[in-house]
């Protein structure tokens, strides 16, 4: 008798769903098939297995493919030497087709190789005749073990194969929810942003329409003024038009006037640059950046909070060099950063420091504030998805999961330094030399919030 070597019983992949149902049905004994052309043989197999297995006989190679066709077996005994095709073409059909089915051949030939042959093909034994039935049926307990261990493989593949695919559907859901979720927070961040160019365009916009009316007015009576000087002939007194139209405030206002109305002009051109710098609309490709014109671009679209008077800005910048960044993902955390820290202030008097430097890997960004901090019980909880101290209402609990998510894709990442009552500090990192990975969403990490 031989033993199968594992290296030689490579079997192909085939399905399992039956033979998993048909071993769990109440009273399922295994089916042996028994392939001789001895009938003698056969009988004897038979009696002997039968108090254990269901046994069916086929004298040829024909008969035994018959019966695979109707019928499931565990185990095929089969002989070598039958009229017509031999036990080695029966031992081929079931590796094709049959499997999970253990091929056991029997033959009166002791051949080593052609025991070894009758294994690399997908044989689980070869015995050799005259074999006693005991070592017979010990075989077929063995082979029926490695069956079941295939099985049980079958049914844990089957089973990991089905959690992937929930996963992968649930992943799928997670992304497109995550997607949804950073682009609300983008559109909020937005509504944000027009509140706020509408509030400071709305001063110089007046203004320069206020000034405009009056420019009007005021032209209107210098050419009066001119079209007296028109007819040489005029009996016209000029002093007295001069005087009756205020000449003199005609010119001191409108000098003033026009200076307005290009401060003003200046000032919407300026509003308008920033918000393109901002949002850099026209730069969605990945680019070298100044993180300065960033930062400052944000700051001034910021100014309801950095105006009001009650918090002092300080600016720490060091020489870093430009680095490559999607400039308005980035441009996206320091609005993020520097509204949480804003907030973190509060209608109190406070400060928001931005210090930058630089080593030879890296560009460092710290954004701190004396603010009220984040309490120790929530410091784990930072980075949980939807998790603000800020009142109903006031904030999504996004703002540093969406700044997470484009810092890490950048190649960087955020440390958060904080004391109660004392202020927090928010350091990013981001590498001078990165070329990111295009991703086709963004993780959604948490927003960090203050009370």
């Amino acid at each position: 008798m031989y033993s199968p070597n594992s290296q030689q019983n490579d079997v192909a992949e085939v399905p399992y769903k039956r033979e998993l149902l048909e071993s769990d049905a109440p009273g399922w004994r295994e089916r042996v098939l028994l392939v001789d052309d001895s009938a003698v043989t056969r009988r004897m197999f038979s009696l002997y297995l039968s108090s254990k297995y269901d046994c069916l006989e086929a004298a040829s190679y024909d008969e035994a493919i018959a019966l695979l066709k109707r019928f499931r077996f565990a185990v095929v005994v089969t002989d070598i030497i039958m009229p017509g095709l031999s036990g080695i073409e029966l031992l081929r059909k079931v590796v094709e087709e049959h499997r999970p089915a253990e091929v056991i051949v029997i033959s009166g030939v002791d051949r080593p190789q052609r025991a070894l042959d009758a294994i690399r093909l997908g044989a689980f034994d070869y015995l050799i005749k005259p074999c006693e039935s005991s070592v017979l049926e010990a075989t077929i307990r063995r082979a029926l073990e490695r069956r079941a261990l295939l099985l049980d493989s079958a049914r844990y593949k089957h089973r990991l194969e089905a959690q992937n695919a929930e996963l992968l559907a649930r992943k799928e859901e997670m992304q497109r929810l995550q997607a949804q979720v950073v682009q609300n927070e983008k559109m909020a961040s937005l509504g944000q942003l027009a509140a706020g160019v509408a509030h400071e365009l709305n001063n110089p916009v007046g203004f320069v329409h206020a000034n405009l009316e009056m420019l009007e007015q005021i032209v209107d009576d210098l050419l009066t003024l001119v079209r007296s000087y028109e007819t040489v002939e005029s009996t016209v007194d000029v002093a007295l038009v001069k005087s009756q139209i205020g000449y003199p405030t005609i010119m001191n206002d409108i000098t003033s006037i026009v200076q307005d109305c290009r401060e003003g002009s200046n000032r919407i051109h300026e509003i308008v640059q920033n918000l393109r710098t901002f949002s850099r609309l026209d730069e969605a490709e990945y680019k070298e950046i100044d993180v300065h014109d960033g930062i400052d671009a944000t700051i001034r679209l910021l100014s309801k909070y950095f105006s009001a008077g009650n918090i002092a800005l300080k600016r720490d910048f060091g020489d870093i060099p430009q680095i490559g960044a999607f400039a308005g993902s980035i441009n996206q955390v320091w609005m993020n950063l520097l509204a949480n820290a804003a907030q973190a202030i509060g209608t109190g008097k406070g400060e928001v420091n931005i210090s930058t430097r630089v080593d030879l890997e890296n560009v460092y960004i710290a954004i701190s504030d004396t603010g009220c901090g984040i309490p120790v019980q929530f410091l784990n909880r930072i980075y949980d998805p939807f998790f603000t101290t800020k009142p109903v209402g006031e904030g999504t609990g996004l703002g540093l999961s969406i700044s997470f998510s484009i810092v890490e894709r950048h190649g960087g990442d955020i440390s958060v330094e904080t004391r109660l009552n004392q202020g927090t500090c928010v350091t990013v990192r981001l590498p001078r030399h990165y070329e990111p990975v295009v991703l086709e969403d963004e993780k959604a990490i948490v927003c960090y919030s203050h009370a």
